[in-house]
C-alpha cells in the first residue's frame, strides 16, 4: 500500500487539530482541570518535535554547506561559476527585501491596530528580554554587527549561542578551502562531508515523520486556547507570502529578463510552463530539475555546458521563493509578538534567510528548519513556527515556481553573458 505524503499527513493532522482545540475548549468550560491536563500534553508533545528540529540545526547546516562547496568549489569555481553565484546571491537578496517589503505593506502580525500574539496563542513570558537584549539601542550604524558577527573568535560557541552567521561562514571557507588541498586529503575530506551530510539527512527525515503529531499537539494547543481568532492573522500572513512571491515572479524576473538578458519575458514564461506546472505540483525543484533543463535546452535553445552547471548548481543553492518565504514568516512572528521591527532586524533577518535558504535547502521541509534556526538566533521560542508549518503547503507549492523560474532566468542570464543566442533563429522555442 502506498505511503500518504507527509504534506498530506501535515494536513490531515492539522484538521484534527482544529477539531481537538475545539473538542479540548469546550471540556474546559464543563471541567478546567481535564482541559488543562490536555494542554499540558499538548505541550509535552510539541515540545519534543520542536526540541528535536533544534538538536539538528547546527551539524545540519554546518554539514550541508560544507559539502555543497566541496562538490561545487574546485574546478567550477571559475567564470562561469562566478558569475552564477553573483547572479543567485542577487537574485536571492533582492526577494529576500521583497518579502521585507511585503511586511511593511501588509503588516501581517497585527490585527486591528494590536499584535496578534493572543490570537495565536503567543506566550510573552517565553520570550523574555532576549529579544529586547539583542535589538536595544540598535540603528542603522550598528549593521556592522550583523558582518562581524560572520566572523566569530569561537565558531563553536557562536554556534551554541545561536548565531548562525559565524558557523555558515565557517563552513563556507570549509568546504572551499578542502578543494585546495592536496588530492588525497581533499577527497578524503569531501567524502567524509558527503557522508555526514547524508547522515544528517537520514536523521533529519526520521524526525519530520514525526511533524504531523508535532502538528497536532501544538495547533489544538492554540486553537484551544484562542479558537477562530487564529485565523485571521494567518490569513494576513499568507497574503504577505503570496503577493511577494508574485512581485517575485512577475516584476523582478521580467525586468532580469528584460534589463540584463534582453529576452522578452512572455516567451520564457512560455518556455518554462512544463517546468513550472511540474514544479507546482511536486514542490520540489530537485525532482522538477530534469524537467526544467529539457526546458532551458530544448525550447529556450541554451547550450548543455550552461545548463548543466547552472540549473543543478541553482537546484541547490538558489531558492529565491523560499528566501522571501523565511523573511516573510519570521517577521510576522516577530511583529505578532508586539516587537518592533528596526532596519536592523528586517535587513538581519533578511541575511539570515538568504544564507539559510541556501544551507538547508535540500532538506525536507526544509523552511521550518531556516525559520526555527533565524527565530532562536533573535530569542525567539521555536514553537511558534508550528502555525506556518501547518498552512505551508500551498505556499511551498508556489515558492518551488518561483525557485525553478528563478534557476531559468540566471541560465538565460549567464548564456546571454557567454555570447549565446537565446531564442534566436536555431532555438526551438514556442512562439
Amino acid at each position: 500500500m502506498r505511503k500518504l505524503q507527509l504534506h498530506w499527513q501535515i494536513l490531515i493532522a492539522f484538521i484534527c487539530a482544529i477539531i481537538l482545540g475545539f473538542i479540548t475548549r469546550a471540556i474546559g468550560a464543563a471541567n478546567p482541570g481535564l482541559a488543562e491536563t490536555l494542554l499540558q500534553g499538548y505541550n509535552f508533545v510539541g515540545t519534543l518535535f520542536i526540541n528535536a528540529l533544534k538538536m539538528l540545526i547546527v551539524p545540519l547546516i554546518f554539514f550541508s554547506i560544507g559539502a555543497g562547496v566541496a562538490n561545487t568549489g574546485g574546478q567550477h569555481f571559475g567564470r562561469l561559476g562566478g558569475k552564477t553565484l553573483l547572479y543567485y546571491v542577487c537574485t536571492s537578496g533582492l526577494a529576500a527585501l521583497i518579502g521585507v517589503l511585503m511586511v511593511a505593506i501588509v503588516q501581517p502580525g497585527i490585527v486591528n491596530g494590536q499584535p496578534a500574539r493572543e490570537m495565536l496563542g503567543l506566550d510573552q513570558q517565553e520570550l523574555g528580554a532576549t529579544f529586547e537584549e539583542r535589538i536595544e539601542g540598535r540603528s542603522f550604524a550598528d549593521l556592522k554587527d550583523v558582518f562581524i558577527s560572520m566572523v566569530p573568535p569561537n565558531v563553536v560557541k557562536a554556534a551554541a549561542e545561536g548565531q548562525m552567521l559565524g558557523l555558515i561562514f565557517f563552513s563556507i571557507l570549509l568546504g572551499f578551502f578542502s578543494t585546495r588541498l592536496e588530492k588525497q586529503h581533499s577527497e578524503f575530506l569531501r567524502t567524509f562531508l558527503d557522508s555526514m551530510f547524508q547522515l544528517m539527512m537520514q536523521i533529519t527525515h526520521w524526525v519530520m515523520m514525526f511533524a504531523p503529531l508535532g502538528v497536532l499537539a501544538l495547533v489544538a494547543r492554540v486553537i484551544a486556547e484562542t479558537g477562530f481568532d487564529t485565523f485571521i492573522p494567518l490569513a494576513k500572513f499568507l497574503t504577505a507570502v503570496f503577493g511577494g512571491l508574485l512581485l517575485h515572479m512577475f516584476v523582478l524576473m521580467p525586468l532580469v529578463l528584460v534589463f540584463v538578458a534582453r529576452v522578452n519575458p512572455i516567451r520564457h514564461y512560455q518556455a518554462m510552463a512544463p517546468a513550472m506546472l511540474t514544479a507546482f505540483s511536486t514542490s520540489s525543484s530537485a525532482a522538477t530539475l530534469p524537467v526544467t533543463m529539457d526546458c532551458v535546452e530544448n525550447r529556450a535553445g541554451i547550450s548543455n555546458r550552461v545548463t548543466s552547471f547552472v540549473l543543478p548548481m541553482g537546484a541547490t543553492v538558489n531558492m529565491d521563493g523560499t528566501a522571501l518565504f523565511e523573511v516573510v514568516a519570521v517577521l510576522f512572528l516577530v511583529q505578532a509578538y508586539g516587537e518592533p521591527l528596526t532596519f536592523v532586524t528586517m535587513i538581519s533577518v533578511a541575511i539570515l534567510a538568504l544564507v539559510t535558504s541556501i544551507g538547508v535547502a535540500a532538506v525536507p521541509s526544509a523552511s521550518l528548519v531556516a525559520i526555527v534556526l533565524i527565530l532562536g538566533n533573535f530569542g525567539i521560542p521555536a514553537s511558534a513556527a508550528a502555525l506556518i508549518l501547518a498552512i505551508d503547503r500551498l505556499p511551498d507549492m508556489t515558492r518551488t515556481v518561483n525557485n525553478i523560474f528563478g534557476d531559468s532566468v540566471g541560465a538565460v542570464v549567464i548564456a546571454k553573458s557567454e555570447g549565446e543566442d537565446i531564442y534566436g533563429s536555431g532555438s526551438s522555442a514556442p512562439a
